[in-house]
């Protein structure tokens, strides 16, 4: 069975292997939001089974929120050798240094495992093994005794690599052979290994187990199961993103807007029990979606606390660098704690939704003007 990319990566980060920071993206706004929370450049990276990908134009990297949304449209059901991208995993884009290649194996004729390694790694690891194939280094491992430390060590010593590296990469052989060992794996494969500033990372992962001993690992398929978003997020034609705690009131904003004559632009249901810190990400997240002009925010307190949504949403606007035309109707639970918090920051609120609804297609319209 071959694990794809995030997959793999989470088997390899419980074993003990670095790994970069990343989220699973299924649609174009999901990878927007990753990519808002880590408020940083990134790599967005089609996950398939097939090799040869970067080469195929299915690793991509954008800066923004924006660009990793047009990024996530242009890869998600594209083809890579007549596989279908369905998900991206989005990562922390790495500064990388230098990339090595490590890789894990069954040698039929030999009956052993074989590791392979090199101080070149990356995308021409296959040329290099055609063109110069003294520069892949192998081992032999005899499956019926302990792999040592040290002979990784000497495994990293024969790639002619600087010698301040040789433990670095050393431990990284030894941990790859204990995944390979664990799992019951054909293949346990880091191409590239990536050294950054913060030491040694698998900057991409490979791990093929034996079909026969899946029976063995009903633990590690359980735990690759995906967890659900904080919040359900929809892009759509207009320009006045929509907000609300349910899903049906966010809907019920949607119509108003559209009564009013304006057009939505998102629906975000930031749920029943949203706190301060979904709140703040809800909001980040679209204010990074480019056709955004105007943000209305539909709250009615139940469970949702108005005070916290007040802080989301004062925090949300100190930490953008642009200018924010917000329309906020909030009542409910707190609701004079939370009104007292926006007016306290100078942000305007309303307690009817019409009217809400009303001046937030108003404000759009005059920035059209």
């Amino acid at each position: 069975m071959k694990f794809y990319e995030n997959n793999a990566k989470k088997i390899f980060k419980k074993e003990g292997i670095q790994i970069l920071d990343g989220e699973v993206a299924y649609s174009p706004q999901e990878a927007m939001a990753i990519t808002t929370e880590f408020g940083v450049p990134v790599a967005v990276k089609s996950q398939v089974l097939t090799g040869g990908r970067g080469k195929a134009g299915g690793i991509k990297f954008a800066d923004t929120p924006g660009e990793a949304f047009e990024k996530a449209t242009e890869l998600l059901g594209s083809k890579i050798k007549d596989e279908t991208v369905n998900h991206l995993l989005i990562e922390k884009k790495a500064d990388i240094i230098k990339e090595f290649f490590l890789s894990i194996t069954i040698d039929r004729a030999n009956k052993k495992p074989i590791i392979m390694v090199s101080a070149e790694g990356g995308m021409e690891i296959e040329e290099l093994a055609k063109t110069n194939p003294e520069k892949i280094i192998k081992y032999h491992v005899d499956p019926l005794r302990e792999f040592f430390p040290f002979e990784a060590r000497e495994i990293a010593i024969k790639m002619g690599v600087d010698s301040k590296y040789i433990q670095g990469i050393g431990n990284v052989i030894w941990e790859l052979y204990q995944v390979f060992d664990k799992y019951d794996a054909h293949t346990a494969e880091i191409n590239p290994l990536a050294l950054t500033p913060e030491g040694f990372i698998a900057a991409d992962a490979k791990l093929e187990i034996e079909n026969d001993a899946l029976f063995r690992h009903k633990d590690v398929m359980e735990e690759l199961n995906f967890q659900k978003k904080e919040f359900a997020f929809v892009t759509l034609d207009g320009d006045i993103a929509v907000l609300g705690n349910g899903a049906g009131l966010t809907l019920t904003g949607m119509d108003m807007i559209k009564l009013a004559g304006g057009e939505p632009a998102t629906f975000l249901d930031i749920g029943g029990g949203s706190s301060e810190s979904t709140i703040k990400k809800a909001l980040s997240l679209v204010l990074t979606y480019p056709p955004v002009k105007v943000v209305f925010l539909n709250v009615l307190g139940g469970i949702t606390r108005a005070d916290d949504v007040a802080k989301g949403v004062v925090d949300a606007i100190k930490a953008t660098n642009k200018e924010v035309h917000i329309v906020i109707r909030l009542t409910g639970t707190n609701e004079k704690e939370g009104q007292k918090i926006l007016d306290d920051a100078g942000i305007p609120y309303e307690t009817s939704m019409e009217k809400a609804a009303k001046k937030a297609v108003e404000i759009c319209n005059s920035l059209k003007d």
